[in-house]
């Protein structure tokens, strides 16, 4: 199965986000599509073997709205100003050359702007390559200009506001001398004589016909896109707008003929300004959504803003400052103090100390030396370095990060579909009550102008805008500002299930503790030297990944032990290693592993006394006979403690998973204030104690960094990943924690359960204002001899209920963590 991202334009409402989901989803071998209203984006999910990318831009197409051309994930695009061309057959040649370069995907050449815009796969030519190209065909290539598909997004955006801007502006303009020559006479205004309703009533008609008709123009895409969905019976909120305004005018050229035929009473009865305000209204309101809409992915901005546009590369001796586009793999950067690093890589040469608060979230600069991992977009603060690049372009942790945040961004909550379902029908419904509420006061009296103003006011009143932002905006805001404090939440869902958690599991070394243990203390039997028992013991997890096992081989190291080679190695998941060394037999790991063996422990009184001050010993026997114990203790990490009194203020139950026995799981639970402890779990059992938690109706969150916490980690229904842990536990979780600190696991609760209510809050007012607005407008309280809503004041309030569910969504940037 292959994901999609494209970006669709047209879309008005969270029906018009519905009819493109039905539309796409008839394709066969389209297994997924969801439509974010919010961003305008399509992210569907299909079988290239049946469908490929016509065929969905088509269905697209199909349910009347654009997609808009993006580049290739891989590809990007440049502009570069060329010097010496003087002919429209120099720009033919230049075009050429480039075409013909392996990796360009199209070159164009503009001789009147002297630039050549290129799209080209980095993978398989270099910008300098591109330069190469030019020159050989006879020409200079200058400085280069850098665009990504990210600017032509924003460049779209800024686009949409602009064009929204002009639109109200012009509509404006009519709309208010349209609005004083209705109006204006009823509240003694002054008018012209040869517009004088009482004078000229034809040319009062006719006045307001000229005004109306630019700011319907303005507004033609309410019409265009509106009947388009009426006419396939998958009508949207521009099919209301169309048809209330569409209705309004009609009877108005009606009038008008009436008042040629000599009944000059009709010159009362035009509603042209009502047009007019509607449209205008609701253009202002679309503005300011459109506005809002781009402050809501501000995170993201702020992320992309932090990449370098340059690097300098060591090439031979000669200091090359190059696009940050040309870097590749394996090239030596050189970064002085007080520049950022501009892409992923290892120390080669000097040492420094580097802010990386950016990702991490962490003030304290972090000291680099030869062989240290740098990260792109951290700052360099006071040593000059060089480092050899690892990863580039969308490969890079910071890029990571934004893709993470981006997809977040764009996916559905399971709560959006309450919304989703109503959108479906919602409209359709609209429609016939607007006609039935129209006919009925007709039918009961009321004159024709009456009813149509009953009509209009229902069909106005009752958009569906501000049901398809009411999610997707607030987990917009929510998922970025969880950005801003290294909580990376991976999703909608997973921010919706986050508030619901009441019990988080955490793994203990490496999440509780450090992850770092040292050798406290080394206790032998029958003469064994404490010296000869740490040789053996690092030797034997020289071989070893295990933080207990580098425990032994760091403190061997300190003390200057000679490690002898092994002549085999046996890791034993959950229990230890078995190793041969200098021809014995070396057993060393946990109890579980001297009982599978039938060792006798003759030490277990000191083993349980070490175990019961929170070290964990290990137990060491050579060719089966038991010889001593090697007892580690892993630091806490600072936050541990005040993170799990923090959970338990919040009402969560906090356990503990390990491997340790359960004397030292039960002193380090003691210390940090943990409920329940799990202890002498296997690792391949992790997710079967997470799963029993579960079967007891518990909404479990796992928290751990190892690979042997991703099964446990799937399980659970929310997965965190400490930042500093392995790829495969990031990859398995949830939401990945970027600063390590077990305080941000709190944070991720905080930060789903203000979003929620955000969201909750957003569909109630969507709902409560359909519900209490259509009534109204269909002319309820008038019925009891109260007022008759109008439908400019319909229009107004439907702009406002669209604009304020975006900025209730906005108030989420003001989101901070609360630690008690």
């Amino acid at each position: 199965m292959k994901k999609e991202t494209l970006a669709i334009s047209g879309m008005t409402c969270a029906s018009c986000a519905k009819a493109v989901e039905r539309s796409v989803v008839k394709i066969d071998g389209v297994k997924n599509a969801n439509v974010n209203l919010a961003l305008e984006k399509l992210v569907v999910e299909f079988d290239e073997s049946k469908v490929d990318l016509p065929d969905l831009k088509s269905a697209v197409m199909s349910a009347g709205y654009t997609v808009e051309e993006a580049l290739d994930k891989n590809s990007k695009e440049i502009v570069v100003p060329i010097e010496g061309m003087t002919c429209a057959s120099c720009a033919n040649a230049v075009q050429r050359s480039l075409n013909k370069l392996a990796g360009v995907e199209e070159a164009s050449v503009n001789y009147a702007t002297e630039n050549a815009k290129v799209i080209y796969d980095p993978s398989k030519t270099r910008l300098s390559e591109i330069k190469e190209a030019i020159d050989k065909a006879g020409y200079k290539a200058l400085n280069i200009e850098i665009g990504t598909a990210v600017d032509s997004e924003k460049d779209r955006r800024q686009k949409e506001i602009e064009t929204l801007w002009k639109k109200f502006i012009i509509a404006a303009i009519f709309t208010v001398p349209l609005f004083y020559i209705s109006m204006g006479h009823m509240v003694g205004l002054p008018l012209p004589s040869f517009i004088n309703p009482d004078r000229v009533p034809l040319n009062f008609a006719f006045a307001q016909v000229f005004l109306t008709l630019p700011v319907m123009i303005a507004g033609y895409r309410f019409y265009t896109v509106g009947y388009n969905r009426l006419f396939r019976l998958d009508p949207n909120m521009d099919s209301l707008i169309a048809i209330g305004t569409s209705a309004a005018f009609v009877y108005g050229i009606y009038a008008i003929f009436q008042i040629i035929k000599g009944d000059v009473s009709y010159a009362m009865e035009l509603y042209f300004e009502t047009i007019g305000v509607i449209i205008t209204l609701i253009l202002l309101g679309k503005y300011f959504e459109a506005v809002s809409k781009g402050k809501t992915s501000e995170a993201i901005k702020k992320l992309m803003g932090l990449t370098p546009k340059t690097a300098t590369v060591i090439q031979g001796e000669n200091e090359v400052e190059m696009p940050i586009d040309e870097v590749e793999v394996g090239d030596i950067i050189l970064v002085k103090p007080g520049e950022r690093i501009p892409v992923d890589g290892e120390v080669v040469f000097g040492r420094t100390s580097v802010d990386e608060s950016m990702l991490t979230g962490e003030s304290i600069p972090v000291e680099k030396n030869v062989g240290s991992k740098v990260v792109g977009a951290s700052i360099n603060k006071n040593g000059t370095i060089r480092f050899k690049t690892t990863k580039v372009g969308k490969d890079t942790v910071l890029a990571q990060i934004i893709k993470l945040v981006e997809d977040a961004q764009g996916s559905k909550a399971p709560i959006a579909k309450i919304a989703d379902i109503i959108s479906g029908y919602f409209v359709p419904i609209v429609i016939g009550i607007a006609v039935l509420a129209g006919l009925l006061w007709y039918v009961s009296g009321e004159s024709a102008v009456f009813s149509m103003t009953i009509f209009m006011s229902v069909l106005v009143i009752a958009c569906p805008c501000a049901l398809g932002l009411a999610t997707p905006t607030a987990i917009m805001v929510g998922t970025g500002k969880g950005a801003e404090y290294g909580v990376l939440i991976k999703g909608g869902e997973a921010l919706e299930t986050a508030h619901k958690v009441n019990t988080v599991v955490f793994d203990k070394t490496g999440t509780i503790t450090e992850g770092k243990p040292k050798i406290t203390d080394i206790v032998t039997i029958d003469g064994m030297d404490q010296r000869e028992l740490l040789k053996l013991g690092a030797s034997a997890e020289k071989a070893s990944e295990h933080p207990l096992g580098e425990a032994i081989v760091g403190s061997a190291l300190e003390e200057d032990v000679e490690l002898v080679p092994l002549d085999r190695f046996e890791a034993i998941p959950g229990r230890g290693i078995e190793v041969v060394v200098s021809e014995k037999t070396v057993l060393l790991g946990n109890k579980r592993l001297m009982d599978d063996n039938k060792i006798e422990i003759t030490l277990q009184g000191r083993a349980d006394q070490l175990a019961n001050e929170g070290k964990t010993p290990m137990f060491v026997a050579i060719n089966d006979k038991f010889v001593g114990i090697i007892a580690v203790a892993d630091v806490l990490k600072p936050s541990s403690k005040k993170a799990i009194d923090t959970l338990h203020k919040m009402g969560i139950t906090v356990y503990m998973i390990t491997g340790d026995n359960q004397k030292t799981a039960e002193a380090i639970a003691r210390q940090v204030g943990i409920d329940r402890v799990l202890a002498e779990v296997l690792p391949e059992d992790k997710a079967s104690q997470v799963k029993k938690l579960q079967e007891e109706g518990i909404k479990v969150a796992m928290v751990g960094d190892g690979i042997n916490d991703a099964p446990a980690l799937a399980q659970a229904d929310v997965g965190i990943a400490i930042g500093s842990g392995t790829d495969v536990a990031m990859e398995s979780a949830d939401i990945v924690l970027m600063r390590s600190d077990l305080m941000d696991v709190a944070t991720a609760i905080q930060l789903s359960k203000k979003t929620i209510k955000n969201i909750k809050e957003n569909l109630f007012w969507a709902f409560a204002y359909n519900t209490l607005g259509i009534p109204i407008a269909a002319g309820f309280l008038y019925l009891f001899g109260g007022p008759r809503l109008n439908p400019m004041i319909a229009a107004a309030a439907m702009a406002f209920s669209s604009v304020s569910v975006v900025t209730n969504a906005l108030r989420l940037r003001r989101f901070k963590p609360v630690y008690k």
